[in-house]
């Protein structure tokens, strides 16, 4: 036998093995690896396609995959192709880069992600081993995820498993716990770990828990109650829906309500909710000396009547709506925001004021809702703040990627975007004119097949709509089929009149941060939309509701609860409020640069005014829709400002001011300090408090001198800052 025998014997025996598939029969057919179902998740899981690592739009380190796996094929040919494909060895996939950092063995700037033995380290290697693949494209695809269990009632300190099931697209299923991402909508009441295992808090109430694997989403909701069960369950008698939804809330969270607020708590309360204005001492007496059973209606009817009202709402919706004086010429802010405080003034139905600005057009000058269009001046742009604004629901990040939290793709957002492509604004001879014209036509932009106009949840049409696409919208977005509007402005006035939405952030909605109480948001929708959108019945309902009335003391079963509306919650005076409500105790009011003598903070339609204090306190810039451009947490740099400020200590000594001119008229201590407490109070002192005062009037160096002290410490407290 020749020197080559060995070899031409070895050759034979490969070729009759690779050629008779009989010599095969009694093996396991090899593993059929998809990028898609295997591995992506597998980058999700462990963040490594997240924005703060590899999913930046920069990437890391030389390495960049697409934000939350948006992009799979991106991903795939980054990981086998790019970096002179030395991050994949399918011939020693032992020794692949991806292998050895993910895993730690090499320097990593993110760590040890997955560690050896596990079964997703295996799951890499033998990816690899078998060439890393993309893998067919018709292969099963997720169809869905289902959470297990669903929901449940769970004690405080409880902890519940969850497990998450992904169906595919041949009906076959796989247990994804493993591999599922979670987030807890309430971190107080519920947290859950990586692995899906959940704890309840100590605080009473319902959260939700979302679990997300790919691009599909499911939801576990907990409702966790108060440890002690109630013997019965009490409460005064209800006025309305709400009250009644609220009780029956309150009841399965073994929660009683507080009584109700007393007339000066009402009072302050109601004023500064309405109008956005505290009470004069002549205004607060004279409720409080009323006898009549209905007078907290009669004083809500009188609020909603006066000026006040359309100056304070109308700086709401502006913060909202965006009256933008740096992306607007002065005259043009003024006009657009004169829109809206006109519309709040004739108590303009609010289905009417969206539809008037989605669908404005023409000379601007005859049009001011269309200066939103000169703010938001992409398609994208628009289409996001006009569904944040009037929806509740966040579609910018379906922009470049599929919502991590919700159900919107890229191809949702187009489909909204594209309702505004046509428009554009075009400049003449007699000012600017908004025109929606032509047909253009959007594409996804990665795949790009053509996207026609389409609402959120719908399914996209065969072709575009003929005329201005904005007209179809606005019939859907206030039809009763539409699922968002009605209920959105029913969360925002909750939000402001009751302290906290029944959805949290109120520009957050979505199915993976579900209301607290679902059925009193689903009541309210159907009122607002039986009340034909009129803002002032709205508001009516729910102020004359007893759970709108109720007291800000808390009681030994409701202390902790913070979401349920079993008491009135303190909110901290928006910026502009509280600065209005120093002027107006003080007596001494505030000249801002370049605006007329007079002009309270409130009524200030430009944002960019220039004032330390409405700055500090949070007034919002106006350059998103976002509810948390207003910041309303409070600060250590605010109390010092409160109670070191020279700017507030003159206003408080001031010879024209308050506090001079109550000592020069009045003589009597008792008085004084009964009108001090009226001022800022809106309420008399109660026995001690007055009892004190007057001693500490006794004991000051000067009567104006202590005066000046007491009215600073009644500025300074909690009660004057907070309403409640």
């Amino acid at each position: 036998m020749t020197k080559f025998a060995p070899a031409l014997v070895a050759l034979a025996l490969c070729a009759r093995v690779c050629l008779d598939p009989a010599t095969a029969s009694g093996a396991s057919p090899a593993r059929e690896f998809h990028f898609v179902n295997d591995i992506e998740p597998l980058l999700s899981r462990y963040g490594c396609n997240s924005s703060g690592c590899h999913g930046k739009a920069e990437g890391q380190n030389g390495f960049k995959l697409s934000v939350f796996g948006f992009d799979p094929k991106g991903d795939h040919a980054a990981l086998v192709r790019e970096g002179r494909g030395r991050r994949v060895s399918p011939a020693a996939p032992d020794t692949s880069l991806f292998l050895l950092k993910a895993a730690g063995i090499v320097p990593h700037g993110g760590g040890g992600r997955i560690a050896q033995g596990t079964s997703e380290f295996q799951l890499i290697r033998d990816w690899i081993a078998a060439g890393a693949p993309f893998g067919r494209a018709d292969a099963p695809r997720v169809a869905r995820i289902e959470i297990a269990p669903r929901e449940r009632v769970l004690g405080m300190g409880a902890t519940q498993q969850l497990r998450v099931t992904a169906n595919y697209s041949d009906g076959s299923t796989k247990d994804v716990t493993r591999l599922a991402l979670f987030h807890s909508n309430n971190e107080g009441l519920v947290r859950v770990d990586d692995d899906g295992q959940l704890t309840t808090g100590s605080i009473p109430g319902q959260a939700a828990v979302m679990a997300r694997f790919g691009e599909e989403v499911d939801v576990f909701r907990a409702m966790v109650p108060r440890g002690t069960a109630l013997k019965e369950f009490t409460a005064p008698p209800q006025v309305n829906f709400i009250d009644a939804l609220v009780d029956a809330q309150l009841k399965k969270l073994n929660v009683l309500p507080s009584g109700l607020a007393d007339d000066p708590e009402f009072l302050r309360r109601v004023y500064l909710d309405v109008i956005g204005t505290l009470p004069t001492p002549a205004e607060a007496r004279r409720f409080l000396a009323d006898a009549r059973t209905d007078k907290r209606a009669r004083l809500v009817e009188a609020l909603l009547d006066r000026p006040e009202f359309a100056d304070y709402w109308a700086l709401k919706w502006a913060d909202v709506l965006q009256v933008d004086r740096l992306k607007l010429q002065p005259r043009e802010a003024y006009a657009y925001f004169k829109w809206i405080r006109d519309s709040l003034a004739a108590n303009k139905p609010l289905d009417r004021v969206a539809r008037e600005l989605l669908t404005a057009e023409g000379p601007l000058d005859d049009a001011p809702a269309g200066h939103f269009y000169k703010v938001a001046t992409k398609p994208g742009d628009m289409a996001n703040s006009i569904s944040q604004s009037f929806l509740g629901v966040r579609i910018a990040c379906a922009e470049c990627h599929h919502h991590p939290y919700d159900r919107w793709s890229q191809a949702d957002y187009q489909g909204m975007a594209a309702f505004f492509t046509q428009v554009s604004v075009r400049k003449g001879a007699l000012g600017d004119a908004l025109l929606a014209e032509g047909n253009p036509q959007a594409r996804h932009p990665r795949t790009g097949e053509p996207i026609h106009p389409y609402a959120l949840g719908a399914t996209m049409p065969g072709k575009a709509p003929e005329g201005d696409r904005r007209r179809v919208l606005s019939d859907w977005f206030t039809s009763s089929d539409n699922p968002w509007f009605a209920r959105n402005l029913a969360n925002r006035l909750v939000a402001h009149f009751f302290g906290r939405g029944l959805v949290e952030p109120v520009d957050d909605v979505r199915a993976t941060n579900p209301a607290s109480n679902p059925e009193l948001l689903d009541a309210l929708a159907r009122d607002v939309q039986g009340a034909s959108f009129d803002f002032k019945k709205i508001i009516r309902t729910l102020t004359a509701s007893r759970t709108y009335q109720l007291s800000s003391k808390p009681n030994a079963t409701n202390e902790r609860d913070e979401q349920n509306y079993s008491r009135a919650l303190f909110k901290r005076l928006p910026a502009e409020v509280l600065f209005d409500a120093v002027s107006q105790t003080t007596g001494v009011g505030e000249k801002f640069e370049g605006v007329a003598p007079g002009v309270r903070a409130v009524q200030l339609w430009d944002s960019q005014v220039q004032n330390y204090f409405l700055k500090l306190f949070g007034r919002p810039s106006r350059m998103s829709a976002c509810e948390c451009d207003r910041n309303t947490e409070a600060s250590i740099a605010q109390v010092l400002h409160l109670l070191n400020s020279p700017d507030i200590h003159r206003k408080l000594s001031h010879e024209s001011g308050t506090v001079a001119r109550l000592v020069r008229t009045i003589r009597d201590d008792a008085a004084l300090v009964d009108e001090l407490y009226f001022t800022w109070f809106s309420r008399p002192p109660t026995g001690s408090e007055r009892a004190i005062a007057m001693q500490f009037l006794k004991d000051s160096p000067s009567r104006r001198q202590g005066a000046e002290d007491l009215a600073w410490s009644l500025q300074n407290s909690l009660e004057f800052i907070f309403n409640h």
